[in-house]
């Protein structure tokens, strides 16, 4: 393995901002971004063994210490989905580098949690994933871009960007797949959010199947460090469906914690 076995790639000047993607998907999703954000030095990661990253073997903790050697040495950091729980575990565990948080559609238990009242992906369709993965991985991710836009109002124009946007690069392995799903399914940072105390912005789409509407109520806080924006029309790709709500939430805020 090389000295650096991720591939991220920077644009732009400014204050460093780091963003992670999420499951099945590399940085290519988030190329409607890139005029956006032209203001800031911008360090866009494809998670390992995603894009054209190498693969790298262990949990989160593991991802993260990869992640950590390749980006600046402070940043603001920014993760969807899957790439939001990493943002967050980065945030817990290297205050003095994540100088702000933002999580898009993301949640620190993904899975839901019934004994607990916890909303979440149930149990049973993780497994199917799992299942489906062995058997046609193309299908699964296609049938996982699917969800993701589940509930927009246009629905099929989102589905058909992403995955233009994701076929630009290489699809991930099996193994890697397999590896992120066990991610969504075992990670649980619920106990540990209450640590962070940097700005942190988190936005959700009201109609996500993935992420549900309940889950930041749920995690409803006093914190006035902590800003939630929800996008009563979006679902889980909300800069995808609907950029100019998203980029209207987000910009000053970036402006404000840089």
């Amino acid at each position: 393995m090389t000295d650096k076995p991720l591939h991220i790639e920077t644009l732009g000047q400014g204050t460093s901002l780091v963003i992670l993607h999420g499951w099945g998907v590399n940085s290519g999703i988030f190329a409607p971004m890139h005029n956006a954000l032209a203001n800031y030095n911008v360090h866009y990661v494809d998670l390992p063994g995603f894009g054209h990253s190498q693969a790298v073997t262990g949990d989160l903790d593991d991802w993260l210490d990869a992640i950590m050697k390749q980006v600046p040495e402070q940043a603001i950091w920014m993760g969807w989905s899957l790439g939001g729980l990493v943002a967050t575990k980065a945030a817990i565990r290297y205050p003095e580098r994540v100088s702000a948080l933002v999580t898009i559609a993301s949640s620190p238990c993904f899975v839901a949690r019934e004994e607990e009242s916890w909303p979440g992906i149930a149990p049973k369709v993780l497994q199917q994933f799992f299942t489906q993965l062995g058997q046609d991985p193309t299908k699964t991710i296609d049938r996982f871009l699917a969800i993701q836009a589940m509930g927009s109002e246009h629905a099929k124009q989102d589905i058909q960007q992403i995955r233009k946007l994701v076929l630009a690069k290489e699809m991930p392995t099996e193994a890697v797949l397999t590896q992120g799903l066990k991610l969504l399914e075992q990670v649980d940072l619920r106990s540990e959010i209450n640590e962070i105390e940097q700005p942190w912005l988190r936005l959700w789409g009201r109609l996500d199947s993935l992420v549900p509407n309940k889950t930041h109520k749920k995690l409803a806080t006093q914190k006035d460090n902590i800003e939630d924006v929800v996008f009563p029309r979006a679902s889980h790709a909300p800069f995808i469906s609907h950029p100019e709500s998203f980029f209207q939430a987000l910009l000053p805020w970036l402006e404000q914690h840089s």
